[in-house]
């Protein structure tokens, strides 16, 4: 089995570690655009040209799906994606939590990447299934490309400034990209008020990995072993860089997967 993840940065990461954790025997293909990143601040034509040519490095490792464990590519590239690869290699996509995070009552917040926040797509998701529930979009300008560098004092700045922003009594905050998932307990800390109930964070990462071994009609087996990781920065081969394993979701990765 072989399963293959993009994004623009290191976002795929939580993913990729979901997906270990369930197939230890998958072999993992990694493919992100350092060359490109961040594509939050690109056109929607500019990011669906980034993510066909990230996706195609991919899917020249012939995998047997594919996650774009990316919410921005996932709101503006999806369609031209699986025109492309689709029926031969099924594409999973990643969109923002909402509809569980609704179903818990709210109120909500929303955090992603200016690109994704007030796009249609996320305006969609919140009118089919947050319509009665309070909803905040919160666009945290700046802190995607922080995670990916693993810039301490930026990460700080762009959640200290999107905590700001975010009401004081929601209930529920959704991760609306990727990255955040690698600082999920920093955002947490910087967003819950005291003397409230802990607040509730809704990622992707497990959602997607479950969905892609249903796709291809496999079962989780943790006590399988032996995949191994292939790691492609704008479609070179390479190994693991040491931002990606400054977060315990690639320490993870380069510890249980032999790179191939």
């Amino acid at each position: 089995m072989k399963i293959a993840l993009m994004d623009s940065g290191i976002g795929l990461l939580p993913a990729a570690a979901a997906v270990r954790r369930l197939r230890p025997d998958a072999d993992l293909v990694l493919s992100w655009d350092p060359d490109g990143m961040p594509w939050g601040p690109r056109t929607p034509e500019d990011i669906t040209e980034r993510a066909v040519a990230v996706a195609g490095a991919a899917a020249a490792h012939e995998p047997d799906v594919l996650i774009v464990a990316c919410n921005t590519a996932s709101v503006h590239s999806l369609p031209a994606m699986r025109a492309r690869f689709e029926p031969d290699l099924p594409i999973i996509g990643t969109v923002p939590a909402i509809k569980p995070a609704a179903a818990g009552g709210g109120p909500v917040a929303i955090w992603a990447t200016p690109a994704t926040t007030g796009s249609a797509y996320q305006r969609g998701l919140i009118e089919r299934f947050a319509q009665d529930v309070a909803v905040t979009e919160v666009a945290c300008p700046g802190l995607a490309d922080a995670v990916h560098h693993a810039d301490e004092a930026a990460i700080d700045a762009a959640i200290a400034s999107a905590a700001a922003r975010t009401p004081d009594d929601v209930t529920t905050l959704v991760l609306g990209c990727t990255n955040y998932e690698l600082v999920a307990e920093r955002i947490r800390a910087a967003v819950q008020q005291p003397g409230r109930p802990p607040l509730i964070l809704h990622g992707t990462a497990g959602a997607v990995a479950a969905q892609a071994l249903r796709r291809i009609g496999a079962e989780p087996a943790p006590a399988a072993g032996g995949g191994t990781l292939t790691v492609l920065l704008s479609g070179r081969e390479a190994t693991l860089p040491d931002t990606a394993l400054s977060y315990a979701e690639g320490r993870f990765l380069q510890a249980v997967s032999p790179v191939r």
